[in-house]
């Protein structure tokens, strides 16, 4: 548990323009995210008296161990850019997203032979048109809810589709009128694929028509008296512009554009960039840079675009349109170099007055504020990563300094797909290249002792090996200080052993267990315990977690894998080669479900009739699991 004030900002660092603040714990992970009129207001409220805080703000601020913030020129911008944050790191005290890592959306599949409306969440696709992000989650289904009636377009899955068409039955939308039913023929082809293009002029915002329609009917109901259907076009009406309210714009939706600012001194210099997508900010990046050469700004933005747009090569990423403080060197060239990457004509543009000049106002705030606060902290995160390591040097009683930590854990769900991972920080820093990730299978996955032995006498042996290189320069990394495993005694013995019988008894091993945090040695009947607050146990922490999230993701792809492999392998003619062309077209069996067998048949190597079979097999998969059966 963390003491709010040991990570309070001082009075004056907290500005009092609107803007976006981020939460983070010990380990960097960003917590909770919110937005404030009055930056300072708000913060200031977080570090009050504890006792007065509402349960969930005490368990949140006792939890993080830093603050951070972006100041915006607005509320509305505010808004938009707290969603693009809660989307891309899924906080854990942002409780009205707890039920999944992606942001909603309401789209449509015009790439279908009947276009489907839907809820989606996860990556974008090729041939479906995404409206939001909407919040609450509920809002949105209330939203296509309330459209279905007003654009009664499909919404069903695959699946349920095919079964209504075989058998000439519509479903209970079809019924109830929230489904033109184009499955049994009660509209053609044409006229659904026109009705939804009629969803999607709504949603692109072309309102008008609709909007008098439905006013012009709930006037006519009040006049005949018929209030009941009255006080329904009503709430339609209400909920339409809802949509349009959790959507707003902060520029002309015709605005597509990043928008660049920089703040530098003698040593180092802030760079902040917003990314505006359709009239909305979309995202925020800024990162700080040392000086190493005497350039002027003009010469700095020049590099900048050139750096920062290098490896992009699609219109989505390169906007049409750059705001810079100042016009850079060679602009023309600048531009021209820009253009041959996007494929499209690129404006680079300083702003003098109106909105984007005040937007980019905002960014430019935000790059001092960055750069202020970077230097008022370098030396402090230096002092407490020296601190930590001199400190858990000093705990554990050993002699060399900690400049190599490796941390070791073993991940299963009952014993299958058991994998493993290593990680590793140097100089209290994590060094993601040289991490690690293995498979286990046969005996050595029987339990996690067995596992870990099995993991520790791999890495080490390839350590062993090409130490024993004429060169003597290990690819693998060099010997590390400290070994951590995730676990107590067993996993700790486990991997001393290992090393004792390799020959490399000089590496001290340690255990850190999730109960109570405790830190075990080899042959110590009694745990180290390390104070609440102390640094060498956040680094231990740090370490222990970043291993676990990279075992768990690497366990998720080979589950996931698997679980693939063993639907598609129940289809007769389905090889190795047109699996894998399938999930590459698809990404998923989940998105191949959804597909048509004329989409199937689109994929190279794949056939009408094989791409019959394979639609209606996981048609029939579909409808087990809408049953209540076991899902993919």
């Amino acid at each position: 548990m963390t003491d709010p004030q040991s990570y309070r900002p001082a009075p004056g660092e907290i500005p009092t323009q609107p803007g976006v603040y981020r939460f983070r714990d010990p380990h960097a992970r960003v917590i909770y995210v919110g937005k404030a009129k009055n930056l300072r207001s708000r913060l200031s409220s977080y570090f009050a008296d504890p006792a007065g805080l509402t349960p969930k703000t005490r368990q949140m601020v006792t939890t993080a161990s830093s603050v951070e913030w972006t100041v915006v020129g607005s509320e509305l911008e505010a808004l938009q850019l707290e969603y693009t944050w809660i989307k891309e790191f899924a906080p854990r005290f942002n409780i009205m997203f707890r039920d999944d890592k992606s942001y909603p959306y309401l789209a449509i599949s015009v790439n279908e032979r009947f276009p489907r409306v839907q809820v989606m969440r996860g990556d974008k696709r090729k041939g479906v048109k995404y409206f939001g992000p909407f919040y609450p989650a509920k809002a949105i289904r209330e939203t296509m809810d309330t459209m279905l009636r007003v654009f009664p377009v499909r919404s069903c899955a695959a699946g349920i589709f095919n079964r209504a068409e075989r058998s000439g039955r519509p479903c209970l939308l079809g019924y109830i009128g929230k489904c033109s039913a184009p499955c049994v023929g009660k509209i053609s082809k044409d006229e659904h694929y026109e009705l939804a293009m009629e969803f999607v002029a709504f949603m692109n915002g072309r309102t008008g028509p609709t909007i008098r329609s439905l006013t012009a009917q709930m006037k006519e109901a009040a006049a005949r008296q018929d209030f009941e259907l009255a006080a329904r076009l009503r709430d339609d009406l209400a909920a339409l512009k809802r949509v349009f309210e959790r959507n707003a714009v902060v520029l002309s939706e015709s605005t597509n554009a990043d928008l660049f600012a920089l703040a530098a001194d003698e040593l180092e210099a802030s760079v902040q960039v917003f990314h505006v997508r359709d009239g909305r900010i979309r995202g925020q990046r800024g990162w700080v840079m040392e000086q190493v050469e005497d350039i002027s700004e003009p010469e700095m933005i020049a590099q900048l675009l050139t750096q920062v747009y290098s490896d992009m090569n699609d219109s989505e990423r390169i906007p049409p349109e750059i705001l810079v403080p100042a016009a850079p060197r060679d602009a023309e060239d600048v531009a021209a170099a820009l253009t041959a990457l996007r494929g499209a004509a690129v404006s680079i543009r300083v702003p003098q007055r109106g909105e984007k000049a005040e937007l980019l106002e905002t960014v430019r705030v935000n790059a001092e504020q960055a750069l202020a606060l970077h230097k008022s902290r370098r030396s402090n995160d230096l002092t407490q990563r020296s601190a930590a390591l001199t400190e858990l040097q000093t705990a554990l009683g050993l002699p060399d300094p900690l400049m190599r930590i490796e941390c070791y854990d073993v991940s299963h769900v009952q014993g299958t797909n058991v994998v493993a991972s290593m990680t590793v920080v140097e100089d209290g820093l994590p060094r993601k290249s040289e991490y690690r990730r293995f498979s286990i299978t046969g005996e050595a996955a029987r339990d996690d002792t067995a596992s870990m032995r099995d993991v520790i006498r791999r890495r080490f042996s390839r350590l062993l090996a090409e130490e024993a290189e004429p060169s003597g320069v290990p690819k693998f990394g060099y010997r590390p200080s400290l070994v951590v495993v995730d676990g107590g005694p067993p996993q700790v013995s486990a991997a001393s052993e290992t090393l004792h019988e390799m020959g490399l008894a000089d590496i001290q091993v340690v255990g850190l267990a999730k109960r109570l945090e405790e830190v075990w040695l080899p042959d110590d009947p009694f745990p180290v315990i390390l104070p609440r607050s102390s640094q060498g146990l956040y680094l231990l922490q740090r370490i222990r977690d970043e291993a676990h999230r990279f075992a768990i993701t690497f366990h998720r792809t080979k589950r996931s894998k698997s679980m693939t492999e063993s639907v598609l392998d129940e289809i007769q003619g389905l090889g190795p080669a047109r699996k894998a062309a399938l999930i590459e077209a698809f990404g998923s069996v989940a998105r191949l479900q959804e597909a048509s067998a004329e989409e199937i048949a689109s994929v190279k190597g794949i056939g009408p009739s094989l791409a019959s079979s394979i639609a209606e097999h996981l048609a029939q998969r579909d409808g087990v699991s809408a049953a209540g059966g076991p899902a993919l």
